[in-house]
């Protein structure tokens, strides 16, 4: 692990591995570098592979007040270490977050997102704004458990059997333990619109990633962002969910990346 600061001061923590050009991952709610422990094998013969723990989890820091703008510094950040312009990929909320970052002039080779959870009017009910404060509140109290389940249930819009099977597997210490990042992924999608208007400026070419099995509404999403972008290719991960298997997201990213 090596760390860095971000523009606001921030230590930002992150690994590198591999050999190649620079591929900064960038990871999805509740979630920190970890997560793309199964995925670094398959890239690393490839790719220098960058993977760093947003802030507020894992190694990294967490200076208040929570901005959007400041999670962009963080991943520009990044690339500036790894050799800008660097390869990016993100997942989920990671996908929000690379996508606003390439909107704002952030410098990337290529970018690959995989289910960026915009909504679409009519697709799935629209998280409610206070849900970002309604998480804060219930921080603030101790309940972390209550703060997740907002985020999950409402925000996320797990099916509440679907939560309750996540409340009983062996990563539910680990999300309570930054549930307070709940409400800056709940932030970072701010009324959860597709931003139709600035991606039709973004010319970077650019993947757009869904899986056949995840949730319906995300496919609309998928197909509507592919459109909205100048430089954009799909591809459908054949029975994946949410989050896809290793072994299936890792030759999409190299078919594309190489």
């Amino acid at each position: 692990m090596e760390t860095l600061q971000s523009k606001d001061g921030t230590r930002i923590a992150y690994e590198v591995s591999g050999t190649g050009p620079a591929l900064v991952v960038v990871c999805g709610a509740l979630s920190e570098r970890s997560a793309f422990a199964r995925l670094r094998p398959l890239l690393d013969g490839h790719f220098t592979l960058w993977a760093y723990d947003r802030r507020g989890r894992g190694d990294s820091g967490d200076t208040p007040p929570y901005s959007p703008e400041r999670e962009l510094e963080d991943l520009a950040a990044v690339i500036e270490a790894a050799g800008a312009p660097a390869f990016v990929f993100g997942h989920s909320s990671g996908a929000i977050l690379a996508l606003r970052a390439a909107i704002s002039g952030v410098p990337m080779r290529r970018l690959a997102v995989n289910e960026p959870p915009f909504i679409l009017p009519g697709t799935r009910p629209v998280p409610p704004r206070e849900i970002t404060s309604r998480i804060a509140e219930r921080i603030a109290s101790g309940d972390r458990e209550g703060a997740l389940g907002i985020f999950l249930l409402e925000q996320v819009g797990l099916p509440p059997p679907v939560f309750e099977q996540m409340k009983a597997s062996p990563l539910w210490a680990r999300m309570t333990a930054i549930a307070h990042t709940a409400a800056y992924d709940s932030e970072l999608a701010g009324d959860s619109a597709l931003p139709v208007a600035d991606l039709a400026k973004l010319s970077l070419p650019t993947l757009v990633l869904n899986g056949t099995a995840s949730f319906p509404w995300i496919a609309e999403t998928a197909r509507a962002l592919t459109e909205a972008l100048p430089n954009a290719q799909a591809v459908h991960l054949e029975g994946q969910p949410h989050s896809p298997a290793a072994e299936i997201l890792a030759p999409a990213l190299l078919r594309f990346f190489e």
